[in-house]
């Protein structure tokens, strides 16, 4: 391999999905002369695949990796070692085959997942010690090519690493249990109201305790679907090393899946990629069905897989951001399939259940977080709670990158850019706020009134107007019949109190932040 294209492989993995780089690049024969880079792939699908999807990266990385401009050609090598076009021999694929690959490839998302689960499966057979077998084309085993050899499907190779995350094949003795390769566990999810249901059913299809065979896991993105099935993948691959036998796990998403379907099919290699999952798998777990809509051949297949495995008394867990009713470019059969077993939706966590979250996590960074930014970001981020690790680790790598405690300051730094966009408080909401945690009324701060309570709410009234909204000094001193040297001593005062973190400044910054998130329509006022 040239070494120019190895660092360039190794600066593809930082942008493009590393499995997909080993799936589709890696396999690429790389040659380097004085008129550029020339890869080379086995078949003209997968040109056509690599040009569409990911030239831009690799003129890119190849840039970087070279300093200088480079021109990239991709070619295809034939079986016999000559030039193919792009699109393959003429005449290789039958005009109904165009026409399922024309509707399921087509359809692709450009961009690749972020997921970091591919398939590894299809074309290919479990072997007894767990490894994967790949089943070469007859055609290939009588021709040479010179590029190298190259299987049908741009397969990556199965290492000890990468080959849990997507299919695990425990043995009795539990030597080459892939539990250690699993990202998320049962231990490290966070239970409350909203998921307590979706939890308890995927420790019991683990446990065998689940009436049905088949899980449909629904929820709203960054809610915990990942996170539950792993974990299921990281149990069943745990429990596989204490009883005699093994269990065969396959991890992919749909999108995978129709990728691999769609190769099996130029390949002609259907028969391998059935008999991958329907004979070489015992637990099927698929993420992102909604993917398939719209994609029939694709659909049609699935639903043959999951009845066959179900059959044979095999299980199938699914994930998805929708219901299968919500789902209106899906087949009704496989619409039917998807509710045949057990459904459960993650909801929304409650505030409760977000604090215990963001502990937990604390815990994982090994630092301490107070109470009152904890407070701040579960109140500010509500429906992701990827986003709200993701904000939090966030602000735990600030603090440390530049040498600060972490304080509620900080924290609304880091929170801007995470946080929704939100409309700020007028005068109108200040006031109610303020007169609410004072016990006065409005017409007690228009007094002329001295009264300490009177005049460090007023203050704090004049602070918060003049930070929230695009009010003059001038008009806002005109609510209160007060000039606006008034207003500029007022807000002077309650800064200095709050920088000098004061009894009476420590009271203000609560209030400040007890405001603010109330921006976002949650109360932290109990």
């Amino acid at each position: 391999m040239s070494v120019l294209w190895k660092k360039s492989l190794e600066i593809l993995e930082k942008s493009i999905n590393p499995t997909h780089v080993r799936a589709w690049l890696t396999p690429l024969q790389a040659r380097l002369d004085r008129d550029g880079l020339t890869l080379t792939a086995s078949n003209g699908f997968v040109v056509s695949w690599v040009k569409n999807r990911y030239l831009g990266a690799i003129e890119q990385a190849v840039r970087q990796a070279a300093n200088r401009e480079l021109p990239i050609r991709i070619d295809c090598a034939s079986l016999d070692g000559t030039n193919e076009r792009p699109g393959g021999t003429p005449g290789l694929v039958s005009s109904n085959l165009s026409e399922i690959i024309a509707s399921d490839a087509s359809t692709q998302s450009p961009k690749t997942t972020t997921k970091n689960i591919p398939a590894h499966i299809s074309g290919t057979a479990l072997g007894l010690d767990g490894r994967i077998e790949r089943s070469v084309p007859q055609r290939a085993r009588q021709h040479h090519t010179p590029v190298g050899r190259q299987h049908a499907l741009p397969l990556p190779v199965s290492t000890p690493e990468s080959m849990p995350r997507m299919i695990g094949d425990a043995a009795s003795d539990g030597a080459a249990s892939p539990a250690g390769a699993w990202r998320f566990s049962f231990r490290d999810f966070v239970v409350g109201p909203s998921n307590e249901l979706a939890f308890s059913a995927s420790r019991s299809i683990c446990r065998h305790q689940l009436v049905t065979d088949q899980f449909y896991l629904c929820s709203a993105p960054g809610l915990g679907k990942t996170h539950l099935l792993q974990a299921i993948g990281q149990e069943l691959a745990a429990n596989a090393g204490t009883r005699q036998g093994r269990v065969r796990l396959a991890y992919l998403t749909a999108e995978d899946f129709a990728c691999r379907m769609v190769m099996a099919l130029k390949q002609r290699e259907m028969e391998s990629f059935k008999a991958g999952f329907r004979d070489g798998v015992d637990v099927l777990l698929l993420e992102d069905i909604h993917f398939l809509q719209g994609k029939e051949k694709t659909q049609e297949e699935l639903l043959a897989t999951v009845k066959s495995l179900r059959s044979a008394g095999k299980k199938v867990v699914f994930t998805s951001s929708f219901l299968p009713k919500e789902l209106p470019k899906l087949d009704s059969l496989l619409a039917s399939q998807f509710c045949d077993g057990f459904m459960a939706v993650i909801d929304k966590p409650d505030f409760e259940t977000r604090m215990r979250i963001l502990e937990a996590k604390a815990r994982v960074f090994q630092v301490q977080i107070p109470h009152d930014v904890n407070e701040l970001f579960a109140n500010s981020i509500q429906s992701d709670i990827r986003l709200l690790e993701n904000c939090l680790q966030n602000l735990v790598i600030k603090a440390r990158l530049m040498n600060q405690r972490i304080t509620h300051g900080l924290a609304l730094e880091v929170l801007k850019n995470y946080a929704p966009n939100t409309p700020k408080p007028d005068l109108e909401k200040i006031i109610a706020f303020i007169c609410r945690s004072f016990n006065l009324s409005h017409d007690n701060l228009r007094t002329k009134s001295r009264k300490k309570e009177n005049v460090l709410a007023r203050n704090t009234i004049f602070y918060l107007a003049r930070k929230h909204t695009d009010l003059s000094l001038k008009n806002i001193g005109e609510v209160f019949n007060r000039k606006h040297s008034t207003v500029i001593k007022g807000i002077t005062q309650v800064e200095r109190e709050m920088s000098r973190q004061s009894p009476v400044g420590r009271q203000m910054d609560r209030l400040v932040q007890t405001l603010e998130a109330q921006t976002t329509g949650q109360s932290t006022i109990h």
